[in-house]
């Protein structure tokens, strides 16, 4: 693997709400390939998730967050141990917000694991000439 990969490109702490203070211990490390959360002091536990697993992102900020310059970004998975991933109380959580929406779909064309969602379809229901029998493709 190249250095680049390894290197953390967001390396950020979880804050307290109140003036955005990093008195906590969790850090969550996005890389370009994985996604890491650190959280614990005398019992450490340690999550990853692959880049290319995150199928969807979200960011919310409530007001105190918004006050103090941070967010919370929720990432949704195909982990099997986690299958969301949320980073509390952020700093650049935009940033990082974006940055994961868009190596996560380079991550799934580097590995060819790229598919073709179909939302709310349903072959075996599919009537395309009205005929009242379901059509096959």
């Amino acid at each position: 693997m190249a250095d680049e990969e390894k290197q953390d490109v967001f390396r950020e702490r979880k804050r307290w709400v109140f003036l955005g203070l990093p008195w906590t211990f969790t850090v969550y490390h996005v890389r370009a390939d994985m996604i890491t959360i650190d959280t614990g002091f005398f019992s450490k536990q340690e999550d990853d998730c692959y880049m290319y697993k995150v199928t969807d992102v979200r960011l919310n900020a409530s007001f105190m967050e918004r006050i103090c310059k941070l967010g919370t970004v929720t990432c949704y998975t195909g982990d099997v141990t986690d299958s969301t991933l949320v980073f509390k109380h952020i700093k650049h959580a935009r940033q990082v917000k974006d940055y994961i929406l868009e190596q996560a779909d380079r991550e799934r064309i580097r590995r060819r694991t790229v598919n073709m969602q179909a939302i709310g379809y349903a072959a075996d229901h599919m009537d395309m000439d009205g005929d009242g029998i379901p059509d096959e493709f």
